[in-house]
């Protein structure tokens, strides 16, 4: 279950940049320049705009094996990551909680959704200049590049998200956790404003299973 967990947690720790409730860190210099607040306010109006995503993903983690599987947003606070087997994990926020499900065991683990820093995607309003999650923005290669931490306990950016530029669609992100290693996450036609079906979001139960069986 450890090994699940820590994917679970590589996943929903690239998503955003602080959750509600946890103490916001202090950040490392004073201000930015004009160039680097616009492109900070470009990205944050262009999140705002999403209601709910749909997209397909890839998940390289640290070890080069990956993951796919499609992604689900709606706003406030709901997500769904849906991995496609032989994947048995299924990951789902609502109602202030995060449940990772996995069949194989026939587990579900319950986490606080403060306790995870999934607000910059959940949040109704995302205003990135003022996140002192936030370390630093550059340009480069056609896209705009964002570096956080997810903790006050860090000096380094351990999240790095990058926008496609000039359309400023969310493509990528990649998370470095405590031992070094690297899991990245790539989304494949993002879907925004999406219909989507209350039951994604309902919370995943173990399975009941008669006894003997």
């Amino acid at each position: 279950m450890r090994a699940v967990v820590k994917l679970a947690v590589a996943v929903f720790a690239v998503i955003g940049l602080t959750a509600a409730g946890q103490q916001a860190p202090q950040r490392m210099y004073q201000s930015y320049t004009d160039q680097e607040k616009a492109d900070l306010d470009r990205v944050s109006a262009t999140l705002n705009t999403i209601r709910t995503l749909r997209s397909q993903f890839v998940q390289i983690g640290p070890d080069g094996g990956t993951d796919q599987g499609v992604l689900y947003i709606e706003k406030p606070g709901r997500i769904r990551f849906e991995y496609r087997p032989p994947s048995p994990v299924l990951i789902v926020a609502s109602g202030g909680a995060i449940y990772v499900k996995n069949a194989r065991l026939n587990t579900v683990d319950k986490y606080d959704l403060s306790d995870t820093p999934l607000g910059l995607l959940l949040n109704d309003r995302v205003d990135l200049a003022h996140n002192k999650a936030v370390l630093g923005v550059q340009e480069r290669d056609g896209a705009i590049i964002v570096q956080a931490r997810t903790s006050a306990n860090r000096n380094n950016s351990n999240i790095t998200l990058i926008f496609s530029a000039p359309g400023l669609e969310l493509r990528q992100w990649t998370v470095k956790d405590n031992q070094g290693g690297i899991t990245t996450v790539a989304l494949q036609s993002p879907r925004i404003g999406a219909a989507l079906d209350e039951a994604l979001f309902t919370p995943p139960t173990r399975a009941i299973r008669q006894s003997g069986k």
